[in-house]
């Protein structure tokens, strides 16, 4: 199935906007366009293959939410897709391609409230103890986790660094985080020492690289995202207690192991790159809940 011409060059250049005005990342640009495809596959199947782009109305956009919903979207995800439509518009609407913004009359729906999967200390430990040092792959393996549990990195941000991002002197990364926004995160002792090893063992092997990436695959090209998914479900495999857990799982540890030990909320903020201190305040949540679990189990009369 495709979309008309008219509805394509629309999008493409609401995408081009993205990129060259709003400098947002390829995979940002990415999410927006499947968001905005999937709303207009659905009403193409629903309207015909004909239907009028001028012609859409803020009912047709709740009638698309609403199959969201039936098919057990998360609110997460229906908020985000509606959010992809709002700013579409917006930008239609600013540029003079739509008269009236659809969008408009729409509320955002109220947002699951979570805590994110959280390893104890202990747990992460053994974890980062997992990966081999006798191969290449074992030693970038742990490189990989622990950089993101030293520094809190997204996914994303972990695979894109490359060599003129580390300044080992002062023992910090230049990391390019969400909205292309940079910031500096530590890195510690132990992940600096596993990312030398690494680096040392690529260089002793003379392993042929396609850019200046740290961390490549066997292949020698820069390793996907899903590629660290792998190790991570990897590792998590060989340890004894099995829990819910994924890389990101690295990032939440981090953030709060950090408040559970008197870090300031407005420095964890500064750490993570949230742009907004209520994203960071999930954090306090989970410290509190974890002080209530224990003193529930330790005290005689919890």
């Amino acid at each position: 199935m495709e979309l008309s011409k008219e509805i394509s060059n629309y999008i493409d250049l609401f995408l081009n906007y993205l990129s060259a005005e709003k400098n947002m990342s390829r995979y940002t640009i990415q999410n927006y366009f499947i968001d905005l495809s999937s709303f207009f596959f659905y009403l193409k199947e629903e309207q015909g293959e004909f239907f009028n782009f001028k012609n859409i109305n803020y009912l047709m956009i709740r009638s698309y939410l609403s199959s969201l919903q039936e098919k057990d979207y998360k609110k997460t995800s229906v908020a985000r897709k509606l959010s992809a439509l709002r700013s579409f518009y917006r930008f239609l609407c600013r540029e003079g391609f739509c008269k009236e913004n659809p969008v408009q009359r729409i509320r955002t729906p109220k947002r699951e409230k979570y805590l994110p999967d959280i390893a104890d200390v202990d747990y992460v430990f053994e974890l980062l103890d997992t990966p081999p040092c006798d191969t290449v792959w074992g030693l970038r393996d742990r490189a990989i986790l622990e950089i993101l549990y030293s520094s809190g990195l997204r996914v994303s941000e972990l695979v894109n660094l490359r060599f003129e991002d580390i300044d080992k002197s002062s023992g910090v990364l230049r990391v390019l985080g969400k909205g292309r926004k940079e910031r500096i995160a530590p890195i510690g002792d132990c992940a600096l020492s596993a990312l030398e090893k690494y680096l040392a063992k690529v260089r002793a092997l003379g392993i042929k690289k396609e850019s200046n990436v740290i961390f490549i695959n066997k292949y020698g090209k820069m390793l996907s995202i899903r590629g660290v998914q792998r190790i991570m479900e990897k590792y998590l495999s060989y340890l004894s207690k099995k829990i819910n857990a994924s890389p990101h799982t690295l990032r939440h540890s981090f953030a709060t192991h950090l408040l559970d030990r008197g870090a300031d909320l407005r420095i964890v903020q500064e750490l993570l790159g949230h742009a907004s201190l209520s994203t960071t305040q999930i954090y306090t949540h989970v410290s509190i809940e974890r002080l209530k679990a224990v003193y529930e189990k330790a005290h005689p009369r919890a």
